[in-house]
């Protein structure tokens, strides 16, 4: 039997798609840290990609420690 998976969940500033997987994440908090007006876990959705220039938003999921996010340009 398929272990069920968490579906992967994206969100668009214009530019590129931040592509979080929830199975993933271990919750360390460095987006958060990072860029507090893009990532809210209070907030729905949590994922505001519109607050941040994609050069900071690749720079911060660059650091994501278990590699729950990643993301995916609109031109690719």
């Amino acid at each position: 039997m398929k272990k069920s998976e968490s579906p992967v969940r994206k969100y668009s500033n214009g530019e590129i798609n931040i592509i979080w997987k929830p199975e993933l994440c271990i919750h360390a908090g460095s987006c958060v840290k990072a860029l507090p007006e893009v990532y809210d876990p209070k907030s729905r959705p949590w994922i505001q990609a519109k607050n941040a220039s994609t050069k900071e938003l690749k720079a911060q999921i660059a650091t994501c420690p278990s590699g729950a996010l990643s993301f995916e340009s609109h031109d690719e």
